[in-house]
């Protein structure tokens, strides 16, 4: 049987129909979710088929849709939240900070969160401010949030399903230049679990490190370094929190060279965050310091200049460049 070609938007929209198939309790909201099935058409459909209990739209309070899936949640429900873009969300803060992820903590385990935060994040749409932010540090930087962010449409039909499943919150942040370029989509496939990197290229000159919308660029870096000589690997992240230590450490001990690539500015960012704990982990085994391509310290440009802020391919092979290639015997 062939499997289906489906973009990133439609692939999401099959794991929450499939989920609200397999248990009434989950229930999908947000704004303008309902029937005109959001602003990137991801839950189209969900309103007509499951109903006005099941998928329906909300006022425009983003905290307030936090709060009511706090409740939700507490009384038997799985709620799936979209925060119709990344900055819009920044109203929820206070609710997702002292609530939602630290209610568990909080009673000691007896009450428990099942619910997930979709967030459409990161730039290349050509959106104005508030439209493009990259917040995942943010909530990686937040104890008791899990924190997704998948590169493929297969991860996200699955890695979904995975995080609907879960007992705790999950932020699920979707790389939204991805959602209408298609892939084949085996939605009988393996779930893969929540926590585990997937090596998407193997090599043995240099690892890039990327996650979300940062990984078809690390991927196309690596294709054009083959053409210069060099071979490089790439590894995805898939999850943020929790961080697969293991699989990122196996990959930079057998190539001692990283660079790692965010589209979020650079301090502070989850990308320190990988390069700190790589150069603890693998300190012995680096043959040059960890390098990072991310986004520049400014706030989002406008669509003119966006193509310059993100990380590119050209800005990827310029810090390989520096890796201390002239010091190899």
């Amino acid at each position: 049987m062939a499997v289906p070609k489906l973009t990133m938007a439609q692939a999401i929209n099959t794991a929450l129909r499939d989920a609200m198939s397999a248990d009434e309790s989950v229930v999908v909201f947000g704004e303008d979710v309902g029937p005109l099935g959001g602003v990137f058409r991801v839950t189209d459909g969900l309103h007509e088929d499951f109903g006005e209990s099941r998928c329906f739209d909300t006022p425009l309070a983003e905290s307030g849709i936090a709060g009511l899936a706090v409740g939700m949640a507490m009384n038997g429900l799985r709620p799936v939240v979209e925060m119709q873009f990344d900055a819009f969300a920044y109203p929820a803060f206070e609710q997702i900070a002292s609530h939602v992820a630290k209610l568990g903590n909080r009673t000691r385990g007896r009450i428990r969160l099942p619910m997930v935060i979709r967030i459409p994040y990161a730039g290349g749409i050509g959106g104005v401010e508030h439209h493009c932010d990259s917040s995942e540090a943010y909530y990686a930087h937040t104890p008791g949030l899990t924190v997704v962010a998948p590169a493929t449409n297969a991860d996200a039909y699955g890695l979904l399903r995975a995080a609907i499943e879960s007992p705790d919150p999950v932020v699920f942040l979707e790389p939204k230049k991805h959602y209408f370029a298609k892939e084949e989509v085996d939605v009988s496939a393996y779930v893969p679990p929540i926590g585990h990197a997937a090596v998407r290229r193997d090599g043995r000159d240099a690892t890039l490190i990327a996650y979300g919308p940062s990984v078809p660029v690390a991927l196309a870096a690596a294709e054009q370094a083959k053409a210069e000589g060099r071979d490089l690997g790439v590894v995805d992240l898939r999850s943020i929190v929790p961080f697969d230590d293991e699989t990122v450490c196996a990959e930079v001990r057998k190539t001692g060279r990283v660079v790692v690539i965010a589209e979020a500015p650079g301090f502070a960012s989850v990308a320190s965050e990988i390069a700190a704990r790589v150069g603890e982990r693998c300190f012995h085994h680096l043959e040059a310091p960890v390098r990072r391509v991310t986004g520049f310290d400014v706030p989002y440009p406008p669509p003119k200049l966006e193509q310059h802020y993100l990380p590119g391919v050209d800005r990827i092979l310029d810090a390989v460049d520096t890796l201390q290639w002239e010091d190899v015997a």
